[in-house]
């Protein structure tokens, strides 16, 4: 029985596993955006969020654990210097996954992984959302407003 057992196994073992999503991350941080699959991407997203939130905290310490899930000094570097500085703000929700459809091959549902900061698509540069004012509107004035303009008298041209 597989009562309590949350974690996709993906077909592989727990040291190829590992090695996979290290490869991932790496991948997903350096280039910003990767082509994989939703399972994949799942595991991915579960294994890379944890690791941006320690990059909010430039320390040794945390650079050292997130070097342990990443072993590549140049993800880690780029995951503290560029990463954490975008997503400083943020509470959490690091990458997104936008489903592409079914590979040719074998009909595995593909989608793209990336980092939520990085697509310009949908980050606006400078701009921070303002709040509107609600805007009120009451049956009253309607009613009102009707009557006055059928008794307005049409206006005159002069000739």
């Amino acid at each position: 029985m597989r009562h309590g057992k949350k974690i996709n196994h993906l077909g592989r073992t727990h040291e190829h596993r590992a090695a996979l999503l290290s490869n991932m991350a790496t991948s997903l941080i350096m280039h910003k955006r990767i082509k994989t699959t939703v399972a994949k991407a799942k595991a991915l997203q579960k294994y890379v969020d944890p690791l941006i939130t320690k990059s909010k905290e430039d320390s040794t310490h945390s650079r050292r654990i997130v070097f342990k899930y990443l072993q590549n000094k140049f993800a880690v570097t780029e995951l503290f210097r560029e990463v954490s500085v975008k997503v400083a703000t943020r509470p959490g929700g690091y990458t997104r996954i936008i489903k592409l459809g079914a590979r040719l091959g074998d009909a595995a549902e593909m989608c793209y992984i990336e980092l939520v900061d990085f697509n310009e698509t949908y980050v606006k540069e400078g701009k921070t959302p303002a709040k509107k004012a609600p805007v009120r509107r009451s049956r009253a004035k309607k009613a009102t407003a009707q009557p006055e303009a059928a008794t307005a008298e049409p206006a005159k041209t002069e000739e």
